[in-house]
């Protein structure tokens, strides 16, 4: 017989990251605006989650995790040829070690949250938007 996995509250979510040496703080007003809403950072890269009232999942990512320019959390975007970080005021090409530490900041925030991890994500940094030259503007 299957043992069944007992879904963490919001609560517990909270306390377990903040065994992690996650920061977390409640969500400034850059943020969706979603009631209960909490940034969670570490070192250089930051995401913003709230509660979820959907089954079997106690937190909800209002963010992509992603790299802190200027108290901001920059998007990453692809273009095909270079990744980039993107926030409202300022872009500038993402490094190898950028990369590197949005990919290993996901990884340890959903396992701390209890988070779905997809296959595409594990298997690398996904980017929240992608921009081609040769497709740009196409319907």
């Amino acid at each position: 017989m299957a043992k069944t996995k007992k879904i963490p509250t919001f609560n517990e979510v909270l306390a377990a990251l903040g065994s992690e040496r996650f920061d977390v703080s409640p969500a400034t007003e850059g943020a969706n605006r979603a009631a209960g809403a909490y940034r969670v950072s570490k070192g250089h890269c930051a995401a913003e989650i709230a509660p979820t009232t959907e089954a079997g999942t106690p937190v909800r990512v209002m963010t992509q995790s992603g790299w802190l320019l200027g108290g901001e959390i920059a998007r990453l975007l692809d273009r095909g040829y270079q990744k980039f970080l993107k926030t409202s005021k300022l872009e500038i090409p993402a490094t190898a070690d950028q990369l590197r530490e949005i990919h290993q900041f996901n990884e340890e925030l959903k396992y701390a949250a209890g988070v779905e991890v997809l296959y595409n994500q594990a298997m690398g940094t996904t980017s929240d938007t992608y921009v081609y030259d040769r497709v740009k503007g196409r319907a």
